[in-house]
């Protein structure tokens, strides 16, 4: 890992930047290798930073092709932690806006937990889920609730 964050919160700010930037390695450096991510979107969960690798690069592509920046707000972050682990959980919105125009296109929110773990002196993500509340009647997802 070439970059040390030293707060949780700077975990979270390489994150935003990341997105924005469709950094694939920068955004990938806030993650342990042997991660574990429960997500909202197409598969039941992901382990391993190569899988997870895998769907950034395809997500980043796929902002790319649409002529798409993404930014990325923590809401309502709340934060324990200790020496060696840290458990944060959040609400995260994702706002695309056109590359050219900076126009917003649309936004989502949901809701965010985060496992961390301190790894010399570094702290880095070891487990993701999100999840969205399902509306009982359609079963769709809810995106905006908050």
């Amino acid at each position: 890992m070439t970059e040390g964050f030293f707060k949780v919160q700077d975990v979270f700010e390489n994150y935003k930047t990341a997105v924005y930037e469709k950094d694939v390695e920068k955004f990938l450096s806030v993650y342990a290798p042997e991660l574990h991510i429960y997500d909202c979107w197409g598969r039941w969960e992901i382990t391993g930073i190569s899988s997870w690798k895998e769907s950034v690069v395809e997500w980043f592509n796929g902002l790319n092709e649409d002529g798409v920046l993404l930014k990325v707000y923590f809401n309502d972050l709340v934060v324990e932690e200790s020496s060696f682990l840290a458990f944060v959980h959040c609400v995260v919105t994702f706002a695309a806006h056109q590359e050219n125009s900076g126009e917003k296109l649309r936004q989502m929110t949901n809701r965010f937990t985060y496992g961390l773990k301190n790894v010399n002196e570094s702290w880095v993500i070891a487990h993701e889920h999100s999840s969205l509340p399902i509306n009982m009647e359609t079963g769709k997802g809810i995106f905006n609730l908050k």
